[in-house]
């Protein structure tokens, strides 16, 4: 690898760049990129550009795949049951509401920059390599981890779908620990003929995508239906347990929002669709369209499919593990094959998650390889194919090896954990770029806000998630409340945007980011403790490499003019530059 030869050629000289790791962590770190430059020299790196095929439609194909997978038909169940009662309704809508919130960021800097490295580009144009790393690295974990746990995940949901056990599909090891002992040959087939198709074409990548989506909505509509078909209005305020709380909110408010919090996990997905943004022919036009159209779209059916579902039984019977398919296998009046229905429907969901999932993490891998932070061979894209066939053939061989044998389903939290940690950074970095210009803006004031903001929003959410009810949390909460609005609304009115997007924007700057942040470290207070656990590791780790590789990697590429090295200066050929380019903003 060329960046990485003076530091790594040899013993010697990986040990005399050990030495000046304190020096080269003070240059790199901060190191922030710019719009023009991951649009020419850093994408230049990858030597054959992506060919710009897809449209707005297709986008939205991938967005709605990427989020309607077998997790809807679990976490509605569990929320209605242990949280919110038949308002789950509510709480899709709520859950829905904040997904678009951080589309809108996303979408601002998607259109702004149509590259494929999504929030790792974003973030490392705005808080430098360091940050960009460490949530690039979490996310690309958190994609090879959960893909894996969703092949898995396959396996079970075709076996209910044509009547075979899935234990009949794995063979187990007795010789291995329990939870690595079943060996799952399924998993690794569909994983790595996904893996072809996604190195095949980004194009023929979205037909498929397009066709299975079809198909599964069309299950999904075929729930809806027979739910209102079957179902009673009367389950919408009675229970089956007169002991149990009745009503639409048996729960209350606060059942609302903790089921609004778990239903959040079916919304993850929408983010793989700004990894598609280099692809796209239009950005300015189609990616508003699918980032935004896709989450409206999916959270009018997550309604529909809680509303059919609430109807169908009081929210007291609901089984929490499998709410749709066990509500109709037990019928004797000849409505059992629903189940068989549903199993199929979650089969072409997981499928749909899984190809989006693996073309998103291909994508911010290309793309950290762009930056010289990990091998430049990830970068490569194949010059037939005009995708990025060496990472996405190299994670998805890594997602099959762990799919074969390894159970992840403790790890899904992860996942959501990881993803909304960057939904949290994205809204972060969408107010600092507009309000700092590197060089000619104070930043110190948008930096105090956001701080403080979030130490707010932190203080509320453990105060609803551990306060005892009462008269006091209520007080706390309005409290915290009023001091989240007081700081929002001095720092709207003090501090002046020092650039303004030039073809679309987040509206109403800076109340729609602010109140993404608050929501995602609400979501974030709802996960349990081992999430957090698991983050801190793969956090930690991933700080170890970039000390022990990255930062000398990107260091050596600073040296032979690959990457630049800007910590406060103002660039001028940027702006110069940006003028002849509409996809930028001056």
């Amino acid at each position: 690898m060329e960046s990485s030869s003076s530091s790594f050629s040899s013993l010697r000289a990986y040990l005399h760049a050990l030495a000046q790791t304190p020096a080269r962590l003070a240059r790199r770190a901060g190191s922030v990129s710019t719009s023009y430059e991951e649009m020419s020299r850093v994408r230049a790196r990858s030597g054959t550009e992506m060919r710009k095929s897809l449209r707005w439609f297709d986008l939205v194909g991938f967005g709605i795949g990427g989020m309607v997978g077998a997790g809807v038909f679990v976490t509605t169940g569990r929320s209605s049951r242990l949280y919110a009662g038949p308002a789950i309704v509510i709480s899709y809508a709520i859950a829905g509401l904040c997904a678009l919130l951080s589309a809108f960021c996303y979408t601002e800097f998607a259109v702004d920059m149509p590259v494929a490295g999504g929030a790792f580009s974003y973030l490392r144009i705005t808080f430098g390599e360091f940050a960009a790393f460490l949530t690039g690295a979490n996310l690309v974990m958190d994609y090879v981890l959960s893909n894996a746990a969703v092949a898995r995940g396959f396996t079970a949901y075709f076996g209910t779908a044509i009547g075979v056990s899935s234990a009949k599909w794995r063979l187990t090891v007795p010789s291995l620990p329990n939870g690595f002992n079943e060996i799952d040959i399924v998993a690794v087939a569909v994983v790595l003929l996904i893996t072809l198709v996604i190195c095949y074409s980004t194009r023929e990548s979205s037909v498929v995508n397009l066709i299975l989506t079809a198909l599964h909505i069309l299950f999904i509509a075929f729930v809806i239906l027979v739910g209102f078909w079957k179902g009673n209005w009367k389950n919408f305020t009675e229970p089956s347990n007169p002991e149990n709380a009745s009503g639409f909110f048996p729960y209350g408010a606060s059942g609302v929002f903790n089921g609004a919090a778990m239903v959040y996990l079916s919304y993850i997905g929408y983010d793989a669709v700004s990894t598609m943004a280099e692809e796209v022919r239009d950005p300015v036009k189609d990616i508003p369209v699918g980032v935004s159209g896709s989450v409206i779209i999916v959270t009018i059916l997550y309604c529909l499919m809680a509303a059919s579902m609430s109807k169908l039984l009081p929210y007291d019977m609901i089984d929490a593990e499998a709410p749709f398919s066990a509500a109709f296998s037990g019928k004797s009046d000849g409505w059992g094959w629903v189940s068989n229905v549903i199993g199929v429907g979650a089969s072409f969901g997981i499928l749909t998650s899984l190809l989006v999932a693996m073309l998103g993490q291909a994508r911010y891998m290309c793309v950290i390889g762009r930056s010289s932070v990990v091998p430049a061979w990830f970068a490569r894209v194949h010059p037939k194919t005009s995708t990025p066939v060496n990472a996405s053939a190299f994670l998805g061989i890594f997602t099959a090896g762990i799919a074969l044998f390894t159970d992840l389903n403790v790890l899904l939290n992860l996942v959501t954990i990881g993803t909304l940690f960057v939904f949290y950074m994205v809204a972060n970095a969408v107010i600092y770029r507009r309000y700092v210009a590197v060089g000619t803006t104070n930043p110190w004031p948008t930096l105090s806000f956001l701080c403080s903001f979030s130490l707010t929003s932190i203080i509320f959410a453990l105060i609803w998630h551990f306060a005892p009810p009462g008269k006091p949390k209520a007080y706390m909460l309005c409290a915290c409340s009023v001091i989240a609005i007081a700081i929002l609304q001095v720092f709207h009115c003090m501090v002046p945007q020092a650039r303004k997007p030039e073809f679309w924007g987040v509206p109403l700057m800076p109340w729609i980011p602010s109140i993404s942040i608050f929501l995602n470290i609400f979501l974030l207070g709802s996960l349990d403790g081992p999430s957090y656990v698991r983050f801190g590791f793969f956090s930690a780790l991933a700080i170890l490499v970039y000390v022990f590789y990255s930062v000398h990697a990107s260091y050596d590429a600073e040296g032979d003019g690959s990457l630049s090295q800007k910590n406060g200066e103002v660039h001028v050929e940027m702006e110069s530059k940006q003028s002849d380019d509409r996809s930028f903003k001056v």
